[in-house]
């Protein structure tokens, strides 16, 4: 048991905020849901069942799983939630002379109780001075961290994105070196891809590789939008730098992944000279202004070669899907904090009477939760809180099953299933973030819109979610053109025929008459998207627009039968315990908020079928509105 809990050191985090005046305003609060993270993993995706099938991992248990995530909460709440609005106060600072950057007062402290509590190893390969621990245990933590401060939690995310890929990709020496040091958190990763140049389009890329004669290469180029590409936590940080090598193909085949310190190290693992990378400036940004977001120059700077020449996108797409999950765990986080805020002041703000009648006397007018829009925008954000949460630990578990499993076709089947939920989770849980951020706003009326309260913050720092690794365009292209039209929906088709035989299961249990709701929305959703998934790969062969014109929109689509899906899952749970059960007010909660998603949020998917079945001619054919000649 010892070795699972990990404590959360009392002195370091005394010494966090220490001389730290952390109160901007009304201090946003953050209580980590625990009971509902245990919900989804023990009884709607039945992870004990999963433990004893996965050889590495059945002596956890779920009573372990939760000390963990206690211990985890203390942390977020205690550490640093409290730093989130010091950050985006402060922002971070650039001393041009030495390309040294400083992280908001009290980071520093905060990532050190972080590193020693062994919150950085969790789900780390034990070889390489890891836990162990299940990826899902490692996606509940930073769910909470991501709640309390995306800002802080960037510097130690991206890490793990470095430690998958250098796991799996990297030479021995590159594991051996590298891993142990990320592994435990003393060393910090980034991934350098983008280019003033070419955005997302890294076909484009221009930062060379020159071999050198010891085997290394000399890289000299610019990268742009960097995350924590310079701080001050760690003692050095690992960048995965895309660059060409000189006889490389154009385009994307002709791109390769090198590994490049900030300090160059020695054959014994020890740090030597200032490596020739280095943050040339720093954006200004809307948000996660703690985070620092940087313009990395290379100047010869010495790297070594990271998997096969010329393959690089292949390696580096290990990161990219790992940091993809993690955006949309981000934007889970600022979800649920959004609400749980909005939810306090909605209780204590009084303003006007209820429709039906005075509600409370004692006061001059009733609680603003008497008002239907209120609780409308309220109920937003916790169904899409909840129901992200049930797909972002569905996805985790499939990434565990893709490892864990000593069934080789299982592996398969839990990997394809996450390569194909991999940008829904992305795109659709960033793009709730967006939706429930604002609507908590909205419960604040004006208070929200000035700085005071805090919850402004959330709205901005979410917004960036949808943006990087990968626009949710850039996502939703990859779900309709590869993962759905490019295998002829087989991926699809299987995801849908897992939905179908759980409806079943539904329509034959004993509360097949609650659940009607659900089970004939599902089925009808089911049959729309079958046709329309038809239609677009007709309409494809003859003009590619197509896909780009309903790629957004189809995304949403699925999202929405994705997240219904676990919905109808967790009504049914609820719905199977007992009347007077302990706990009862928690499933009902569960039963009543999905019953507001399907009647109030799914019904989204009817405008976006036709928005889909309208086609491209809208927006292409409108040259004299654009002024363009394409």
């Amino acid at each position: 048991m010892d070795g699972y809990l990990l404590d959360v050191n009392e002195r370091r985090i005394k010494h966090a905020h220490k001389n730290i005046d952390t109160k901007v305003g009304p201090m946003p609060s953050y209580n980590a849901p625990i009971e509902d993270m245990m919900f989804v993993l023990g009884e709607v995706l039945d992870l004990s069942g999963k433990l004893k099938s996965w050889p590495l991992h059945q002596e956890f248990d779920l009573e372990t799983l939760q000390e963990i995530l206690n211990q985890g909460a203390r942390f977020a709440s205690e550490v640093i939630q409290p730093l989130n609005q010091v950050g985006d106060e402060q922002g971070c600072e650039l001393e041009h002379q030495t390309h040294e950057v400083k992280t908001p007062e009290g980071f520093r402290e905060a990532y050190k109780a972080f590193i020693e509590g062994g919150w950085t190893s969790i789900s780390c390969d034990p070889l390489y001075g890891g836990q162990g621990l299940p990826m899902v245990v490692n996606q509940c933590v930073y769910e909470m961290l991501n709640a309390a401060n995306q800002a802080w939690t960037m510097y130690a995310g991206l890490t793990h994105g470095a430690y998958e890929c250098l796991h799996t990709h990297g030479t021995q020496w590159q594991k051996k070196t590298f891993l142990p040091k990320l592994t435990c958190g003393e060393w910090t990763g980034t991934m350098c891809l983008t280019e003033p140049q070419c955005g997302t389009d890294l076909g484009l890329i221009s930062t060379k590789a020159l071999p050198q004669d010891d085997g290394t290469y000399a890289l000299t180029g610019q990268k742009i939008f960097i995350s924590a590409g310079e701080h001050d936590l760690a003692d050095n940080i690992v960048h995965l730098v895309l660059a060409r090598l000189p006889d490389a193909p154009k385009g994307s085949k002709g791109i390769s992944l090198f590994l490049v310190s900030k300090f160059l190290v020695q054959t014994n693992g020890s740090l030597g000279a200032r490596n020739g990378i280095f943050c040339a400036s720093l954006e200004h940004k809307m948000g996660i202004k703690g985070s620092a977001t940087c313009q990395m120059t290379l100047e010869a700077a010495t790297g070594t070669l990271v998997g096969e020449a010329n393959k690089g996108l292949a390696a580096m797409f290990v990161m990219m899907n790992a940091a993809r999950i993690g955006v949309g765990m981000q934007s889970l986080g600022l979800t649920e904090v959004a609400y749980q805020n909005a939810l306090l002041y909605a209780k204590e703000r009084i303003q006007s009477r209820s429709l039906l009648g005075a509600k409370d006397l004692t006061r001059a007018a009733d609680s603003i939760l008497v008002h239907p829009d209120v609780r409308r925008l309220l109920l937003t954000a916790k169904a899409y809180s909840e129901g992200g949460r049930a797909l972002s630990l569905y996805s985790a578990m499939l990434m565990d099953e893709s490892v864990s499993s000593p069934q080789e076709s299982v592996r398969d089947l839990a990997h394809r299933e996450l390569a194909f939920l991999t940008p829904i989770v992305k795109a659709f849980l960033t793009d709730n973030a967006w939706i429930s951020t604002s609507a908590c706003m909205q419960v604040f009326g004006g208070h929200g819109y000035i700085r005071d309260w805090g919850v402004e913050q959330f709205v901005r720092d979410s917004r960036i979610n949808m943006i990087y690794e990968g626009t949710n365009a850039i996502q939703s292209l990859d779900l309709l053109g590869r993962k759905v039209l490019g295998n002829e929906a087989q991926s699809l088709k299987l995801f849908d025929a897992q939905v179908r035989s759980f409806l079943e299961q539904a329509q034959s249990s004993e509360h097949a008459q609650e659940m009607q709701v659900f089970i004939k929305s599902l089925k009808t959703l089911s049959q729309r998207i079958e046709q329309v998934t038809g239609e677009l790969g007709f309409k494809a062969l003859q003009n590619a627009n197509e896909v780009g014109a309903a790629a957004v929109d189809y995304l949403r689509l699925l999202g929405h039968f994705v997240m219904g899906y676990l919905w109808a899952k967790m009504a049914l749970v609820a719905y199977s315990k007992e009347p007077g059960a302990s706990r009862a007010t928690f499933y009902e909660g569960k039963i009543q908020l999905a019953h507001f998603y399907f009647a109030k949020l799914m019904p989204e998917t009817l405008a976006l079928l036709e928005q889909i079945k309208s086609g491209s001619a809208s927006l292409m054919d409108t040259h004299s509105v654009l002024g363009d000649g394409v």
